[in-house]
């Protein structure tokens, strides 16, 4: 798998964690409440929904980690190029997802698909 494919996953990867790690334990701060969802006044309301999310974007982090080790491991190629090849597949299905059910929030969107959408293209041209 090319480097751009692997430059850009570990983007989406960086991204996923450090936007999982908000979510989960600082989303009490207004300034992070206001980044990730445009409100200060849902912070109580979305308390068990943002740490689910949290989870499965830190997970999502780590099994691109995963694909991008496996790549580099002996006869881990096919297996590598499936984890990065599947997840940013996945992640790209998910911004979409998500920028079509909360238009407003289209930036977030973009930031959580073009990542693996660049990877994803480099992987398969």
């Amino acid at each position: 798998m090319n480097l751009a494919t692997q430059v850009f996953a570990l983007i989406a990867v960086l991204t996923h964690i450090a936007v999982g790690i908000l979510e989960r334990f600082f989303y009490n701060r207004p300034a992070v409440r206001v980044f990730l969802t445009t409100s200060t006044a849902d912070a109580p309301e979305v308390t068990l929904w943002r740490s689910g999310v949290a989870v499965y974007n830190i997970l999502l982090g780590l099994g691109l980690v995963a694909g991008v080790v496996a790549l580099h491991a002996d006869d881990g190629t096919a297996v590598g190029r499936t984890l990065v090849v599947y997840l940013c597949a996945f992640l790209i299905a998910s911004a979409l997802v998500f920028a079509v059910s909360f238009p407003r929030l289209w930036r977030g969107a973009l930031g959580q698909g073009l990542p693996p959408a660049v990877a994803l293209a480099a992987a398969l041209l």
